[in-house]
């Protein structure tokens, strides 16, 4: 069954809503890409005006910004420490924004969307 980003067909009373108009292509969503750690791997999705998004399944490489040389570096990711996002996230691995992760120059904190950008964005932590 597809995802939904209509209203629902029910008030909070329990009382129907009347129809307006049908079901349309623009109200399909999609599960959450949930980006982890592996080989690259990214996908796109055909979206609203013939336009494209590519999402990052997998990802093992950060572009991490140093703040004290101010410049940026390729690292490999070697695991997620904290994820405010969900707890879960941290033992599975999940990379979203706002994670800690652990890479070959130190701590470093996501600063974009991976899962709706195609790429990791970090910023060293210092220790």
């Amino acid at each position: 069954m597809a995802i939904s980003q209509f209203r629902s067909k029910r008030k909070i009373s329990g009382g129907r809503y009347k129809d307006f108009r049908k079901k349309s292509l623009k109200d399909l969503g999609r599960d959450p890409t949930l980006t982890k750690i592996g080989q690259t791997r990214k996908t796109e999705f055909r979206i609203k005006a013939g336009h494209h998004k590519r999402v990052l399944l997998n990802c093992n490489i950060a572009n991490v910004y140093d703040p004290k040389e101010k410049k940026y570096k390729k690292a490999k990711i070697e695991t997620v420490i904290d994820n405010p996002a969900n707890r879960n996230y941290i033992r599975r691995n999940i990379l979203t924004k706002g994670t800690i992760i652990k890479t070959e120059f130190g701590n470093a904190k996501i600063t974009n969307r991976p899962g709706q950008e195609a790429h990791v964005n970090a910023i060293l932590i210092p220790s």
